[in-house]
């Protein structure tokens, strides 16, 4: 039997999104309330290739990059967001409500937090409930 983590290298496409960079009404702290601030997503989706392999050379045949795009700019749409663990959260939620994602991993960071260090942030993996955790047979 695969692992998890084989099953999405063997039958899946990765696709990705890296340093989407949004401005975003996020944090607790009150002078976190005056202003938005600098968050950068990086988004992994797994689609099995079934699902993503086009025999036509259409879009409609994968998972678009706007879709995930859209996604992002739906959850900063809701409004302040206190944590970044509920924003992650909830962009993860929404990507995986699309038929063909079977897992994705999301992480959210802030760079202009602290002097100090380069980003503070969160990431998440999740697969979607009742998914297989191994290929089909040999």
């Amino acid at each position: 039997m695969n692992s998890l983590p084989d099953t999405l290298l063997l039958h899946c496409r990765r696709l990705f999104i890296r340093g989407l960079t949004r401005q975003v009404r996020i944090g607790i702290h009150d002078f976190e309330h005056q202003a938005p601030q600098r968050i950068v997503f990086d988004i992994d989706l797994y689609v099995p290739l079934a699902a993503s392999t086009p025999l036509n050379d259409r879009l409609e045949e994968v998972v678009d990059y706007d879709f995930v795009r859209g996604v992002v700019s739906q959850a900063i749409d809701r409004g302040h967001t206190g944590l970044q663990e509920t924003l992650c959260d909830a962009v993860m939620q929404a990507l995986l409500a699309h038929p063909h994602v079977v897992a994705a991993r999301v992480s959210t960071r802030k760079p202009d937090v602290y002097d100090d260090c380069e980003a503070v942030g969160v990431e998440s993996f999740q697969w979607k409930a009742g998914q297989p955790a191994e290929g089909p047979a040999p």
